[in-house]
C-alpha cells in the first residue's frame, strides 16, 4: 500500500512517512447540557455542540542502517506544529492513506526515541500524533442540515398552514403544536395569517409533560 502522505494545503508541499502505521483511530463526540426541570424525574438534555473528529496514529521512523539522525525525518512532522509566517497559524493539512483523506491540523505530537548511534544521536523513533479535523465555516454550513428540531427557527405561514401541520413539519408530531403556540403567545392558535412569521422552539426546550416551550 502507498505510504501515508501529509500535504500542506496552502502551498502543496508534501512528504511521505517512512513506514506506514499499523492502525489509526478516528473519534468524535458531542457535548450535551443537562437542564433540571422541577417536577420531572430526570433532567432534559440540550445539544450544545459537536466536537471535531480526531485522527490518531503512531508513526515509526528508523535511520539506524544508514547511520543518520532520525530527527531529520521526524522534524518534518514536528514542524507542522509551528506557526507559519504567511498564515500566522499552523498549516492546514491533508493526511491521505488508502481510502483515508483527512483535512486537519496537527494538534499534538509526542516523540519517543529508542535506539541511538555511537555518538548519541537518535536513530529510531516512534511518534504518537493527533490530528484534529479542520472545517471552515462555509464547509460546515454546507454539511450540517440546519433544518432540524435541534435549532430554533422561523416559519413563514403559507396558505393552508395550520399550527398542527407546522408541528408535524418540524417535530413529526402534530400534538406538539402547543410548544409553537406558547413560544409565539398565540391567543387563538387556529387563527394564523398568511405571511405571519412564527418562532419554532428547539425540541430540547419542550416539557414532555405539558408540551409547552420552556424558557
Amino acid at each position: 500500500m502507498e505510504r501515508v502522505k501529509i500535504t500542506k494545503l496552502h502551498n502543496g508541499e508534501f512528504f511521505y512517512v517512512s513506514f506506514n502505521p499499523e492502525e489509526y483511530t478516528l473519534s468524535r463526540d458531542n457535548n450535551f447540557a443537562a437542564q433540571a426541570i422541577p417536577g420531572l424525574s430526570s433532567p432534559l438534555l440540550q445539544f450544545v455542540n459537536g466536537n471535531l473528529r480526531t485522527l490518531e496514529m503512531e508513526l515509526f521512523f528508523d535511520t539506524f542502517e544508514v547511520k543518520q539522525d532520525v530527527r531529520n525525518e521526524t522534524n518534518q512532522v514536528i514542524d507542522l506544529l509551528k506557526i507559519d509566517s504567511d498564515l500566522h497559524a499552523p498549516p492546514v493539512l491533508s493526511v491521505s492513506w488508502g481510502t483515508l483523506d483527512f483535512t486537519c491540523v496537527l494538534a499534538k505530537a509526542t516523540q519517543r526515541f529508542n535506539m541511538f548511534l555511537d555518538d548519541g544521536r537518535p536513530a529510531r523513533a516512534r511518534l504518537s500524533v493527533s490530528f484534529q479535523e479542520f472545517i471552515n465555516p462555509d464547509r460546515e454550513a454546507k454539511e450540517v442540515n440546519r433544518q432540524t428540531a435541534d435549532f430554533t427557527k422561523a416559519h413563514t405561514v403559507v396558505e393552508n398552514d395550520t399550527i398542527q401541520s407546522i408541528a408535524t413539519k418540524y417535530y413529526k408530531d402534530p400534538s406538539l403544536w402547543r410548544a409553537i403556540a406558547a413560544a409565539n403567545e398565540l391567543a387563538d392558535a387556529r387563527s394564523l395569517s398568511i405571511g405571519q412569521i412564527l418562532s419554532v422552539p428547539a425540541l430540547p426546550f419542550i416539557d414532555p409533560q405539558t408540551e409547552e416551550a420552556i424558557s
